[in-house]
């Protein structure tokens, strides 16, 4: 099982672009690309609940557990 990322479908939805959430959050421009590239492999707490913040939303909305390939 793996772990995606939804963060560009909920900034999207938001109509919320990465340099936008990065300056709201308190994050680098590149943290929001990172995650939704799927190139991290892990995020701190306190980091997930400021980008649900920002977002209005919850850590399920951003996160998904997916059957791997």
């Amino acid at each position: 099982m793996r772990i995606v990322v939804r963060l560009d479908v909920m900034m999207a939805r938001r109509k919320m672009r990465g340099r936008e959430q990065a300056e709201q959050v308190g994050i680098t421009e590149q943290t929001p690309r990172l995650l939704t590239s799927g190139k991290v492999k892990g995020v701190r707490f306190e980091t997930l609940a400021v980008i649900c913040a920002a977002l209005d939303g919850q850590p399920g909305d951003l996160l998904e557990a997916a059957a791997d390939d």
